[in-house]
């Protein structure tokens, strides 16, 4: 098998669910398996690759966002937000001509749904035309896009997507990919990958460092909204005969330059 067919691009998105606390903002993270393949036994945000249903040409007509989205761009927005309810139930969804979310009574009735939509049984098409709901994609906020090194055998596209958790909805990860969840505030996540209790990967961490410049979530979606969201992809290099990994400085993260031997 050639190179270019065994490190090619995976699309994938993840969402960055947040919300308001007594002691500050806070995002929801699950801990994945130890036996997915992809970030094995890490704290992450819920996310995973773009299926063959998100690209349906119909799903658009169920989706609430701006005409100018692209077809791509639209797949990768179905993408997180189905990756949210597969993995935690929460669901960025409206009843038809509905300005607000589904609540949460609605949502425990479509909860069975998560489980179709894992293993394939149903579409997302299929899904929103039955329960007659429309994807709320006009209510993620791009934040970010990295993509996985060149000399990585699995590669991932993947775009990071900020959003205000439904007030009512109650995440819980699933048990099948994810075997544990938290509610945590960022300075926190980030002390406990430093102080190894919690493994958090770079691409995590660096998103984790800039969410937790902001205070409180109207903030933190401002701040996304003002920001240009520019592509990283990690180039590894040498610095005083040391392996580094480094980033764009356009990209605005706290470092720009990371020992790759302290990478996970």
């Amino acid at each position: 098998m050639s190179k270019e067919k065994t490190n090619a691009l995976i699309p994938a998105a993840t969402i960055m669910l947040v919300r308001d606390s007594a002691d500050g903002q806070e995002v929801f993270m699950v801990v994945r398996h130890h036996q997915i393949d992809f970030a094995s036994g890490a704290l992450v945000f819920p996310g995973g690759k773009l299926d063959a249903g998100d690209q349906d040409p119909a799903i658009r007509a169920r989706c609430d966002c701006d005409a100018a989205v692209g077809d791509d761009e639209l797949a990768i927005q179905v993408a997180a937000i189905r990756e949210a309810f597969e993995e935690c139930g929460v669901l960025l969804a409206r009843p038809k001509g509905d300005d607000r979310f589904v609540d949460a009574a609605r949502l425990e009735k479509l909860d069975a749904w998560r489980d179709r939509l894992h293993k394939g049984k149903a579409s997302m098409v299929e899904f929103l035309e039955q329960e007659d709901l429309h994807l709320a994609c006009d209510a993620l906020i791009p934040f970010a896009h990295w993509i996985t090194p060149s000399m990585m055998p699995r590669r991932f596209d993947t775009y990071f997507y900020l959003a205000a958790a439904p007030a009512d909805h109650v995440p819980v990860h699933d048990g099948h990919e994810n075997v544990d969840s938290i509610w945590i505030r960022p300075a926190d996540a980030l002390k406990d990958a430093e102080e190894k209790r919690r493994t958090v990967i770079f691409p995590t961490r660096m998103n984790i460092e800039k969410l937790g410049r902001s205070g409180n979530v109207a903030d933190a979606i401002a701040a996304a909204r003002a920001s240009k969201v520019v592509t990283v992809e990690p180039k590894m290099g040498e610095k005083e005969g040391v392996k580094m990994l480094f980033i764009p400085e356009e990209a605005d993260y706290c470092v720009t330059e990371e020992r790759l031997d302290q990478i996970n």
